[in-house]
């Protein structure tokens, strides 16, 4: 009777009903936070739309049919107008390395990173195509040089954007995409950035097994990404 005893007012054995309450009441919590956080996640942005295709247009214009000087132009003006205390930028243009994502390859250059943003040049001479990913940010793909094109299920057109265009993939859209040769491009993008690493990073583990680039990726993201408080 005394080992029953202990076995019915044992804490460890909750009563089922019990442990799904308490997983109900946690995930109203988390999603409760998460939707809050979603509604103040404009304090933490650095750039704005505007300007940036105000900066790739330029760029375009003070080098034309010079990638490296339409790039230098982006990265030089940046320096200059986003002091080092209010902003991480990597001013180092010979960073390169792949990119893997949605079947899509090319190289990318990491200018800026932090939770809620990220600025890189991504491109390729060869030509690449792929799908984009279906995301928590919204995706600003400002072309230099080049085509790109894309299109939604259901469209029998396709979509096509030249140098000074800017492509916008807002969040939760999915397309499939392609990169002639020669195209590159300076793409912004503005949301719950680590929740798209996962897709950045998958072709690594089921595809390309480049664990170099991954490296080299995860090692010049994280001295870039900014420390945000949370609460505001």
């Amino acid at each position: 009777m005394a080992s029953k005893s202990r076995q019915s007012t044992d804490p460890k054995k909750r009563d089922p009903v019990t442990k799904w309450v308490v997983r109900a009441v946690i995930l109203c919590v988390v999603s409760a936070l998460f939707s809050w956080l979603d509604t103040i996640k404009e304090r933490w942005y650095v750039f704005d739309p505007p300007s940036l295709h105000a900066l790739a247009q330029a760029a375009i214009a003070a080098s034309p049919n010079d990638t490296s000087g339409m790039i230098s132009y982006i990265v030089s003006n940046l320096t200059d107008t986003y002091p080092s205390t209010q902003i991480a930028l990597n001013s180092d243009t010979s960073e390169w390395m792949f990119n893997n994502a949605g079947g899509a390859m090319g190289s990318m250059y990491i200018i800026h990173a932090s939770i809620t943003e990220y600025l890189i040049i991504f491109g390729t001479p060869l030509g690449t195509e792929g799908h984009t990913g279906i995301h928590t940010a919204d995706d600003y793909f400002h072309i230099l040089v080049g085509e790109q094109w894309a299109f939604q299920p259901g469209a029998l057109e396709m979509e096509r954007y030249t140098p000074g265009d800017v492509h916008l993939m807002p969040r939760g859209v999915a397309k499939q995409y392609k990169m002639h040769e020669g195209c590159w491009a300076m793409e912004y993008a503005r949301g719950w950035i680590p929740l798209m690493l996962p897709f950045g990073f998958a072709d690594t583990f089921t595809s390309t097994l480049d664990v170099y680039t991954l490296w080299k990726t995860t090692e010049y993201c994280l001295p870039l990404i900014e420390i945000i408080a949370i609460l505001p």
